[in-house]
């Protein structure tokens, strides 16, 4: 190596050589002969001719053996694209199983996490943005993911620029800021004026996962299997032929990378917020004690969010509860697993017939436009609705996936309303078991609030637990609990914040124009629900307000709550609605009673419970 070329070398790659092993490195340079070699101008011509005749045959000879392309077209130079290319067995699975499970390097003794000489560690005065600052920061919820390059054109409209395809996937979307008012408030939720932050209990869904290993309509994992069976006798052409390179590359139900951010994202988030409250644990010497349940995915979220409220190490700075989610455990954070009448699919299923009636309308351009472009496998609604289902999942997974250029924003539009009737008639006031579900939850909060133990177990909580000062803590500043997306539906249902229902039950042949219930406002992936407790000098009572995605819900559901230009409520008032409504919900008969409804509007409820004995 010339002298010439090692100081063109910048320090930091030369360090990367090694002096040892690599060849470059330990490479001499060849004494010169003194003779200059010359070539005419025909060697080169010639030289160059069989570099490209050699280029040629080696591009045939790949393109010929495994139908792949060396390099993506102009029309799709994105990160996809690349992707695309360990992808010889369209449909089939892709998977990367990391770690390995017997790494031959593994010397934990080498790797030490702590080593000491930590240096200076002196703390400063906890965050306290909410009570502080003038104005509260908005969470976008799409960073480190892209979206389509462009969307197909609608036909009959001209597009939104304010179109964020993001808000547009119901619970799959990411969660972010509501705008302001969204929820029928025009307040945000800073502390109003007045007003001091004394406590908070925030109710969170996990982040970003893979699909569910089950669907009874749709299903990206279904669609993959179908398309693997068929593998020998289809192909793709126009806005489908990535397709015949494409390989699905889903997991199963954990989190994804992205989902790991949102968690820690929204820990960091709500220290910013209120740090302040650790104060008063460290004037009671006392630790928080945080609580999810055993799913992989929930686990995961709950320490995520820890490693973003706390830092590293978190260890020593709370203690977190995991709740069992198995059959015959009963948890007010996986309520569904002690009652039968959530699980039987003759009650709960009552959503599909609904999506699949509005699939086929919104979705019926979009199946004579994309049917033609795959050959030998005939494309049904079904399936288009799954091709929405796989670019939400895809992005969240790995950052990009070319099913979200295939549709409109009008398409769009109709996929976040198909998801909205699901979970409407799911879990949340057209569902006869959703309210039953939620209560559970209700009453530990009512427990948090008026500082006395659950005095009657006859939902899903836990006696053993929930009767623990130790595992269930009463008088705290700060609690957080970790769950799904259709338990937070079940306890929105649960509270009657009957603003979310005044537009049910949900037609399946129109999107109601100016709707409340919308699923990517209340339940999308790390959504967030703040009950924030309020001092404020001009109230003798302390107040309460509830706060889903920074948006401010109106508590005039409730009996006893007020109007508030802040959605404010007395916390005396909301307790003893919320016990009133304890009272009137019939976990036996909800969950254990034999009841039928049938199928379709024949039969509906807006407030989430099963139908009174007798009535049908």
């Amino acid at each position: 190596m010339s002298a010439a070329y090692k100081e063109s070398i910048d320090p930091e790659s030369q360090a990367l050589l090694s002096q040892d092993n690599n060849e470059y490195a330990a490479r001499e340079e060849p004494p010169s002969s003194g003779r200059r070699r010359t070539y005419r101008l025909r060697h080169l011509w010639l030289a160059y001719a069989a570099g490209i005749l050699s280029a040629v045959f080696v591009e045939l000879f790949l393109c010929s053996h495994y139908s792949i392309p060396i390099w993506p077209s102009e029309s799709s130079t994105d990160a996809a694209a690349y992707a695309d290319f360990a992808s010889p067995d369209a449909g089939s699975t892709e998977v990367h199983n990391f770690p390995p499970a017997s790494p031959t390097n593994a010397v934990p003794s080498l790797f030490p996490t702590d080593v000491g000489h930590a240096g200076p560690t002196p703390t400063g005065a906890e965050p306290a943005l909410v009570a502080t600052a003038p104005s509260y920061p908005l969470h976008t919820g799409a960073p480190h993911l892209l979206g389509p390059v462009a969307l197909e054109r609608n036909s009959s409209s001209k597009s939104d620029p304010q179109f964020d395809i993001f808000k547009h996937w119901g619970n799959l979307s990411p969660w972010f800021s509501v705008e302001r008012g969204s929820f029928g408030v025009d307040s945000g939720p800073e502390a109003p004026e007045s007003c001091r932050v004394t406590g908070l209990h925030l109710l969170h869904r996990h982040g970003a996962r893979y699909p569910t290993q089950w669907a009874s309509y749709g299903g990206p994992a279904n669609f993959s299997a179908r398309l693997h069976e068929a593998a020998d006798g289809w192909n793709a052409s126009g806005q489908l032929e990535f397709m015949n390179n494409w390989t699905y590359k889903l997991g199963e139900e954990i989190l994804t990378p992205f989902g790991r951010q949102q968690l820690y994202d929204l820990g960091v988030s709500m220290r910013m917020k209120y740090g302040f409250l650790l104060k008063n644990f460290t004037e009671s010497n006392t630790l928080p004690v945080f609580r999810t349940e055993s799913q992989d995915r929930m686990l995961a979220s709950a320490l995520n969010f820890a490693l973003g409220f706390f830092g590293y190490p978190f260890e020593g700075q709370y203690q977190q509860s995991i709740t069992i989610e198995d059959d015959g455990y009963n948890n007010t954070l996986a309520p569904y697993k002690t009652c039968p009448n959530a699980r039987d699919r003759t009650k709960s299923d009552r959503a599909i017939p609904y999506v699949k009636q509005w699939a086929d309308i919104y979705l019926k351009d979009a199946l004579a436009r994309l049917r033609p472009q795959l050959h030998g496998y005939e494309l049904t609604i079904e399936d288009v609705y799954t091709l929405q289902q796989m670019c939400a999942y895809e992005t969240v997974a790995i950052g990009y996936s070319r099913f979200c250029e295939l549709f409109t924003e009008e398409e769009w539009k109709g996929f976040n309303y198909a998801m909205d009737i699901y979970f409407w008639y799911d879990s949340a006031f057209g569902s006869p078991v959703a309210r039953v579900q939620g209560i559970g939850y209700v009453q530990e909060l009512l427990a948090r609030l008026t500082h006395t133990p659950i005095p009657v177990h006859n939902s899903s909580t836990n006696a053993t637990l929930d009767d623990n000062p130790v595992t269930f803590p009463l008088g705290q500043s700060l609690y957080v609990d970790a769950t799904h997306e259709v338990v937070v539906l079940h306890v929105i249902t649960a509270l009657n914040l009957t603003n979310f229902a005044v537009d049910g039950p949900l037609p399946a042949d129109h999107i109601p124009e100016h709707r409340a219930f919308k699923s990517s406002h209340l339940a999308p992936f790390a959504t967030n629900m703040q009950f924030q407790l309020l001092s404020c000098e001009s109230h003798p009572d302390p107040q309460i307000r509830i706060i889903i995605n920074d948006g401010v819900v109106p508590l005039t559901g409730i009996r006893g709550c007020p109007e508030d230009k802040d959605g404010k409520c007395p916390v005396p008032a909301f307790v003893a609605a919320q016990r009133e409504i304890v009272s009137k919900t019939d976990w036996n008969w909800a969950c254990h009673g034999d009841w039928q409804v049938p199928p379709g509007p024949a039969w509906n409820t807006t407030t989430g419970d099963a139908p009174e004995p007798g009535t049908v």
